[in-house]
């Protein structure tokens, strides 16, 4: 039995739509477990670019079943978009290969409206959220108001609960003067949808735990990255939902005893997007150098990047939180045309040294990133397929960013089709693919 989570290793973006359709060829299911389609993954076959919001990575794959599972809140309109995207590329998204958990929760037409309300009051002090409404929906699950999938399937529910949300969010926008919603309006969008969603309803936690007594194996998929996770992440700079690999568990219904492993996605170098400290963020020229070699903006919003040198206090901390076995290393091609590399390997914090990861984010603004300084490689990396065909220096970078996080590294992406991977010998990565 192999039942493996995929998650980023630091603020999301590390490339992992490539490594889930490299792996998922080798599993059964791909199961995605949380965040909304404020989430992105691209995968390229060919000449063919995919980018994916809500369905797994792994329908791109022929014959391979994908869940939309319970810890995901769903747009609706959204995901009828990505799934006509999709067709009209020649994806098969059919009922025989994607299910969408009945116990998901909407992301709904008023949970958007609130949300540009609260980042406008933020003022200066804003979360720098995609605006795509995850968070109030998030918070209406917490709040034992949300509207879930199952109640697509029965329309008389569905009015009731849509009409009393509708009112209760716009006493909040009277309050703040924004402009108020019409519920039947938001019926008729909900509804349209709905229609087009409901032979895919089911429940997934039965579902993927039928599968695992019938022998199959599931990939788990995760949004963004560690350092996003609501709990675990540089709070209140974070995302609503739980993208550490507890969640994998939580958001599908599979318990975590029948969870095999963990893959972390890094990147070379360390980017994120929006509000929120980073410590070694780049902000020259060079940091605009890997942005556009890196081709760094978000895949759902287009947003720019920040860039910045592998910080490796914060991949060692993803490890410990997610009991990672390996990593995937990615984007180290990125890095080609420097002649000198930076590696973070701890923080300098009112005149001490400290390796581990402070709990708040104005600490982690005051920290001073204390380098190890590496000479470049200088030569092309991008599409080697075979691990002695990096250069000497390459190697000796990616053995050491191993020795800083404690982890083994198990493959190197040296570009963004399939065939620009080295997987390595004997590793995790290649015990999984077997």
């Amino acid at each position: 039995m192999k039942n493996v989570v995929i998650i980023g290793a630091q603020w999301g973006d590390e490339g992992k739509g490539k490594i889930v359709d490299l792996l998922t060829e080798h599993f059964d299911i791909v199961a995605r477990y949380q965040g909304g389609h404020n989430a992105g993954h691209t995968v390229i076959v060919g000449k063919q670019k995919y980018v994916l919001h809500l369905i797994p990575s792994g329908i791109i794959r022929e014959g391979k079943f994908c869940v939309i599972g319970n810890g995901v809140v769903i747009d609706p309109q959204a995901l009828v978009k990505e799934m006509a995207e999709l067709r009209g590329l020649g994806v098969e998204v059919s009922r025989q290969r994607l299910l969408i958990s009945n116990r998901a929760h909407l992301v709904l037409p008023y949970h958007l409206a609130i949300e540009r309300v609260n980042e406008e009051l933020r003022g200066r002090e804003r979360v720098g959220t995609t605006m795509r409404g995850i968070g109030p929906a998030y918070e209406d699950k917490a709040g034992r108001r949300g509207i879930r999938a199952g109640e697509l399937l029965d329309p008389a529910s569905l009015s009731e609960k849509l009409a009393r949300n509708v009112a209760d969010a716009n006493r909040i926008l009277n309050a703040y003067g924004a402009p108020e919603l019409n519920a039947a309006e938001a019926l008729d969008l909900v509804q349209d949808c709905a229609q087009q969603l409901r032979p895919f309803i089911a429940d997934s936690a039965a579902f993927l735990n039928n599968a695992v007594k019938r022998g199959q194996s599931i990939l788990f998929e995760g949004a963004q990255g560690t350092m996003l996770d609501v709990d675990f992440g540089t709070y209140p700079y974070v995302t609503s939902s739980s993208s550490t690999a507890g969640g994998a568990a939580t958001g599908t219904g599979l318990a975590p005893t029948k969870i095999t492993g963990v893959l972390g996605i890094a990147k070379a170098y360390t980017t994120r997007v929006g509000a929120g400290p980073f410590p070694t963020e780049i902000k020259d020229g060079l940091g605009l150098h890997i942005r556009e070699k890196g081709r760094e903006y978000g895949a759902s919003t287009g947003r720019p990047r920040r860039c910045g040198w592998f910080d490796s206090v914060v991949v060692r901390y993803s490890v410990m939180i997610n009991g990672i076995d390996s990593i995937a290393l990615t984007k180290q091609d990125v890095l080609d045309e420097l002649d000198e590399i930076k590696i973070c390997t701890g923080y300098k914090l009112g005149g001490a040294i400290i390796s581990e990861m402070p709990d708040s984010p104005q600490l982690l603004d005051e920290v001073e990133p204390v380098y190890e300084v590496m000479p470049g490689w200088k030569e092309k990396t991008s599409g080697a397929t075979g691990y002695e065909d990096l250069p000497q220096r390459t190697r000796e970078y990616i053995q050491r960013l191993s020795e800083l996080v404690e982890c083994e590294i198990s493959l190197i992406s040296t570009g963004p089709e399939r065939n620009e991977s080295i997987i390595i010998p004997g590793s995790k990565f290649d015990q999984w693919t077997k």
